[in-house]
């Protein structure tokens, strides 16, 4: 068990593709998207994973997260018990200074929409910002994966 520290942006154009040492195509599905807790099952090519997540604290940075790797088979089961829609998105590795960023492209009901993600060993620490790096939506609920499965961007 840990807390995942994370702050979310808006990507403001697609720069990020050319520096990113990995990338990944991942679905993910929720058995529970309550607000006080998630329960997320994510397949990617040859991993799958399923995690719970508390909710965030007041400024949206820190949560609860615990997370278990399960068979392709396992997940690809339990998708089909999720809530609403699937989550399809390619996620792109992104090294800047010290630190990961994760984007995460968008696909179908959500199509259009880019969020990149950093997370930090605490709340209070410094990092570099990539150039293409926008608006911070940290704390929005409507950028949350659980959010977009109930309510996607073309909605919007």
């Amino acid at each position: 068990m840990s807390l995942e520290i994370e702050r979310k942006f808006l990507v403001k154009n697609n720069d990020f593709k050319q520096e990113a040492y990995q990338q990944k195509r991942m679905q993910q599905g929720y058995l529970n998207s309550n607000k006080k807790r998630t329960v997320r099952i994510r397949t990617t090519d040859e991993k799958a994973f399923i995690t719970i997540k508390g909710k965030s604290n007041k400024s949206g940075t820190t949560r609860f997260e615990w997370e278990k790797e399960i068979s392709l088979e396992e997940a690809e089961k339990l998708l089909l018990l999720c809530e609403s829609s699937i989550i399809d998105k390619t996620r792109f590795y992104i090294k800047k200074g010290k630190h990961i960023f994760e984007v995460d492209e968008f696909y179908g009901d959500n199509n259009g929409l880019i969020i990149a993600e950093v997370e930090l060993s605490s709340e209070n620490e410094t990092f570099e910002k990539p150039n293409w790096i926008g608006k911070e939506v940290t704390g929005n609920q409507q950028y949350y994966n659980s959010y977009l499965s109930k309510k996607p961007y073309k909605n919007w």
